[in-house]
């Protein structure tokens, strides 16, 4: 048996690398409280703890020539522990997410909104897609050594988020010799967070000269206190049982990822070659659990074989912007900057067309398909597609805070479609090293039909017309 001491740096450096992270969230937060340049620029705080900690660990480096999260402090391999998080927070938010109660009901004209909605999400990704790897394709032919498949990964870092591009920039990386693969995937996925706070600042900036009214600059506590009703949901389990709801709720989110593990292990040794892009897709994976056990939750609540409801709509929701916040702040500090010496060039281009694309089209979409609240739509969609869900709310509330538009509902119920069609996008990033231009033209060809779907009724219409 193996013993250790207490005070060993190995059982106390992830304690210590937590504990930072939780400190680097509360710096950001209290330093965009008091600095309004910081409040209006809309950055998440989980994307600004992230920076501080990569400032951090780029001037301990030029010191001293160490990585500081590989210190005796951090248990000596901290830089690892930030990737796993980063992994980890992915799969864990997603799945909360979809453990979550949802008995509403929606009109044909909703449901198709929040089908459209979908359909906008991956036709983004696959213009991204498209873009990103046009650009690279190109440079590989004058740049010696660049990865020629390295755009794919910019629908991943704008449209998915931080956990998807490190799993794509570790496939590369270890599957295709990408040097530097799981940084470069990270740091797309960064320029898409500043991408959605730039990019909505200023087109607040350019509503408000325009003579809309709202109020940018207030707190970012938006609403009022929560209703007891909000808190605890009808027949729900209480919070302090013989069992604390917040514990139940960690312990189903523990069982759908165990679950999810468990298919993943099977299914990997069925097809060996391709276990590392399987273990990619532990967020889906880990969805269709969560799926799984909701369905059974909801089923032995119908035959009355459990009386209360166990999963809590209100505590799964706080617990999935938890694991977002952690995955989002360990994934920033967890970039390495010097191994991305060779590539700042193709990543500011990617970065800037990305940015670029995705404002024009998500605010064409929703101008032409959501004439009621356009504005609204166009706020959460470029929010969500250059960062995360959550980035999508935040510019939201900024022109709803009671959220009085469907907005908020579509991009909440958009998902489902949303990974129906975004499954092949996934398989292609696959191929995409392998070959790069017939992954392309796929690519082109799939964003035709997407947009033949997204826009079927102005385009059939024009033509019974005609």
């Amino acid at each position: 048996m193996e013993h250790f001491n207490f005070w060993d740096s190995e059982v106390w450096g992830v304690i210590n690398l937590l504990a930072v992270l939780m400190g680097s969230l509360l710096a950001a937060n209290s330093l965009k409280k008091l600095i309004p340049a910081l409040k209006r620029s809309l950055i998440p705080s989980s994307v600004l703890g992230g920076l501080l900690l990569l400032i951090a660990a780029v001037i301990y480096e030029s010191i001293t020539g160490d990585n500081l999260f590989n210190t005796s402090f951090f248990g000596g391999s901290g830089a690892g522990v930030l990737e796993v998080i980063t992994y980890h927070g992915l799969a864990l938010g997603f799945i909360a997410t979809t453990l979550k109660p949802s008995g509403s009901k929606f009109d044909k004209h909703r449901s198709r909104e929040i089908f459209d909605t979908g359909v906008t999400t991956v036709a983004t990704y696959l213009l991204q897609g498209i873009l990103g790897l046009g650009i690279t394709v190109i440079a590989a032919l004058i740049v010696k050594d660049l990865f020629a498949a390295a755009g794919v990964i910019l629908p991943f870092g704008f449209g998915q988020g931080t956990g998807q591009a490190l799993n794509y920039g570790n496939i590369y990386e270890q599957e295709y010799g990408f040097v530097g693969g799981r940084s470069f995937g990270l740091t797309i996925a960064a320029l898409g967070f500043l991408s959605a706070s730039i990019g909505g600042v200023i087109h607040l900036n350019i509503l408000r000269r325009k003579g809309m009214k709202y109020d940018w600059c207030r707190e970012d506590e938006h609403g009022e206190a929560l209703s007891l009703q909000e808190i605890q949901g009808k027949d729900e389990i209480p919070m302090n049982g013989s069992i604390d709801k917040l514990t139940m709720q960690l312990v189903l989110i523990c069982l759908g990822y165990l679950m999810a593990y468990g298919m993943m292990a099977i299914l990997g040794n069925l097809v060996g070659s391709l276990k590392s892009i399987l273990f990619g897709f532990n967020f889906l994976l880990g969805v269709i659990a969560a799926a799984l056990i909701k369905g059974i939750n909801n089923f032995l609540m119908k035959k009355k074989i459990v009386h209360r409801q166990h999963i809590s709509a209100f505590l799964m929701t706080r617990l999935s912007g938890f694991f977002f916040d952690v995955m989002i702040v360990a994934g920033v500090a967890a970039i390495r900057i010097n191994v991305l010496s060779n590539y700042w060039p193709i990543i500011i281009v990617l970065g800037l067309v990305g940015a670029f694309s995705t404002y024009f089209y998500t605010y064409y979409t929703a101008k032409t398909l959501f004439p009621a609240y356009a504005q609204e739509q166009f706020m959460v969609t470029y929010g969500m597609l250059t960062g995360t869900a959550s980035t999508g709310i935040v510019l939201l509330r900024e022109l709803d805070p009671d959220f009085k538009t469907p907005a908020s509902e579509n991009l909440v119920y958009q998902n489902f479609p949303a990974m129906v069609f975004g499954f092949p996008m996934m398989l292609l990033a696959a191929v995409a090293p392998v070959k790069p231009i017939m992954t392309l033209l796929i690519m082109v060809g799939f964003f035709a039909a997407m947009n033949l779907i997204l826009f079927r009724s102005k385009i059939f219409k024009k033509k019974n017309k005609s």
